[in-house]
């Protein structure tokens, strides 16, 4: 048996080396002779462990004091209802700037709970692109302006931030934590789910600057209220403490590889060497998202017909090339190549797509 390149877009790819010490730590994690998922989360072991991730997640993401950094159960879906809950009043409007399926996603979420705005749209256009900014029809006074910087299923990515001005910026960054430099201060609120970029599924990651809480106004259920979180380092409740653990494992690997910005010269690396395989191949391989929009971490593409795309597929698969297959409101191929895809898996990808495209057009 051996193990494969793994392109799934969520839950992903993890560090070969983080995985092999979650292995080696499974049965006696430290010196408590017991697995980390036995041991309490408010023993001094653990307290220990989710402080030490933190550190590591504000270090690499140079995330300023004036922010909240928690640790939550649960994903980005999860946490953008309760981020509506927690940001706004209810007759308080937020803006919505969609480019693919997550925004969508977080507009129905936060939808029941304050007046929304949708100021741009990219749906009558497939989502294959951002709209353009002199198009954004924004709400003077919003509550927040909302956006998803990367979308994994339409592969688009915002390459830069929007300027929201006093209006605080809320991103859904489930698929790009991490994968390059990124100023956390142009942010209200940073959040998403771990198990695309930073670890397995269960864990969502809130940053969020401190003014911004305990001003909505509502009476909320303590455990919806972010601020009883902040208050109590993320344990106002029992947090997921396997997913939290194996996070803070891969911090130190990303600290070890040389942070956001090594990942970002690999990760722009890595998305060069694909696109330039699909345009290249005389039209084999198509990728409809304008070049500029390109995103680095989600790459679709379509091959001229659904049965060699199948052909691929299954290829792909016998090949150790895994999770290639496109999410069913889009079809075709899709190569999530997140930081932990090492530059080698996508080599290999580019090699087999030649060759299939040299059998097969």
């Amino acid at each position: 048996m051996s193990r494969a390149y793994n392109f799934s877009a969520g839950p992903a790819v993890l560090p070969e080396p983080v995985l092999r010490q979650v292995q080696a730590e499974l049965l006696e994690w430290r010196d408590e002779r017991a697995s980390v998922m036995e041991v309490s989360h408010r023993g001094k072991a653990f307290v220990e462990c989710a402080a030490e991730a933190e550190r590591d997640l504000r270090e690499l993401m140079a995330v300023p004091d004036d922010y909240h950094v928690l640790f939550l159960q649960g994903g980005a879906t999860t946490l953008s209802a309760l981020l509506a809950l927690n940001l706004a009043r209810a007759d308080q409007t937020a803006d919505f700037v969609l480019t693919g399926h997550w925004g969508e996603k977080a507009l129905d979420n936060m939808k029941p709970s304050l007046q929304v705005n949708v100021a741009a749209s990219g749906k009558a256009g497939g989502y294959t692109g951002i709209p353009p900014r002199g198009d954004w029809a924004l709400t003077p006074g919003a509550a927040f302006l909302h956006y998803t910087p990367n979308e994994t299923i339409h592969g688009v990515e915002f390459h830069d931030i929007p300027d929201a001005g006093d209006v605080p910026l809320v991103a859904d960054v489930s698929s790009n934590f991490l994968s390059a430099p990124l100023d956390v201060s142009r942010f209200g609120v940073l959040y998403g789910g771990a198990q695309k970029n930073l670890g397995p599924s269960g864990l969502a990651i809130a940053i969020v600057r401190k003014d911004l809480l305990g001003r909505h106004g509502r009476e909320l259920p303590p455990i919806f209220e972010l601020l009883n979180q902040a208050k109590n380092d993320s344990m106002f409740n029992t947090p997921p403490t396997f997913a939290w653990y194996v996070l803070g494992l891969v911090l130190k690997w990303l600290r070890a590889e040389g942070g956001a910005a090594a990942m970002g010269e690999r990760n722009r690396r890595k998305a060069a060497n694909l696109y330039a395989a699909i345009d290249g191949s005389g039209g084999f391989y198509r990728n409809p998202v304008e070049p500029a929009a390109r995103s680095w971490m989600n790459v679709p593409f379509f091959l001229p017909d659904e049965a060699r795309e199948k052909a691929f597929l299954k290829e792909a698969d016998a090949a150790g090339l895994l999770g290639l297959k496109g999410h069913r409101a889009v079809g075709g191929i899709r190569a999530s190549i997140y930081n932990a895809m090492p530059e080698a898996g996508v080599q290999a990808l580019v090699d087999f797509m030649a060759d299939f495209a040299r059998r097969n057009g």
